[in-house]
């Protein structure tokens, strides 16, 4: 990935200094939504900041302010094209699917509705501003929300009220969905994306190759046992050990000095 920004049709592919990738939904006309075009390359760009060695975090943002992304695209639904707006790899949005070992983030400003709520809920950690929504209205349209909505939401908030916004298929505010945890962090309107890049420096700071242990265990925290896990966390502790990081961590800690990772 070069320093660069890389403008593609629908998706905008940034590096944000050393480590942090930005990646944007660039359909603002059309309310972000998911289109064959934004599956096809937020699929690409999935698999091209996994490939990065030097990308450890990446932000995932939309244009515009007032939407961060109302879903699938209904005209390609109507026309009978639902299918392209998935990917092999990457699922609904070349994304809801698709295998990442390092952390995203997403960034939302606005209305994130339907699959585009199922894409916030994809990502692992969430910061919105105060002026953000957050809804699975399908069954009002006859539909269910089939890009993961039914089964992340209520593994992040109470299933009650995952079930309540799921049935009457009505919409919570931001400062809402902070108390039932289902932000990370709540932003002054506009803010998200600095707020998502403040959290994703954050983590920055910390061993990369640690971080991506650690978060492929979480994932796995509500559905798989504690045996399972406990295994793999050795498993894990012994691939660090054989890593420049985990020899690293320490001595700067003797030595009174900020580490310096090296990701491997």
């Amino acid at each position: 990935m070069s320093e660069t920004s890389q403008a593609l049709p629908s998706i905008l592919l940034e590096r944000v200094g050393a480590h942090i990738a930005v990646v944007t939904l660039n359909r603002e006309q059309a309310g972000n939504a998911v289109s064959p075009a934004l599956a096809a390359e937020l699929d690409q760009a999935v698999k091209s900041t996994e490939s990065d060695p030097e990308v450890w975090v990446t932000v995932l943002a939309a244009a515009g302010s007032k939407v961060f992304c109302a879903g699938a695209d209904l005209k390609e639904v109507a026309a009978g094209h639902a299918e392209k707006l998935m990917t092999r790899d990457g699922g609904f949005a070349g994304f809801v699917e698709a295998k990442r070992s390092k952390p995203w983030i997403a960034a939302i400003d606005g209305l994130a509705l339907a699959g585009g709520l199922e894409i916030a809920l994809a990502c692992d950690l969430r910061v919105a501003a105060e002026t953000a929504k957050f809804g699975l209205p399908e069954v009002k349209r006859g539909l269910i929300a089939l890009a993961g909505g039914l089964y992340r939401l209520p593994r992040i908030i109470a299933p009650t009220l995952a079930l309540e916004m799921m049935l009457s298929g009505n919409s919570i505010d931001a400062p809402r969905a902070y108390e039932l945890g289902l932000l990370n962090r709540l932003t002054e309107a506009g803010g998200a994306k600095a707020g998502a890049l403040q959290l994703a420096a954050t983590i920055c700071a910390n061993a990369p190759l640690a971080v991506r242990e650690s978060l492929a265990i979480a994932r796995d925290a509500l559905t798989a046992t504690d045996q399972e896990l406990s295994k793999r966390g050795v498993a894990a502790w012994q691939r660090l050990q054989a890593s420049a990081d985990f020899k690293e961590g320490p001595r700067a800690f003797i030595e009174k000095r900020a580490p310096n990772w090296q990701g491997r």
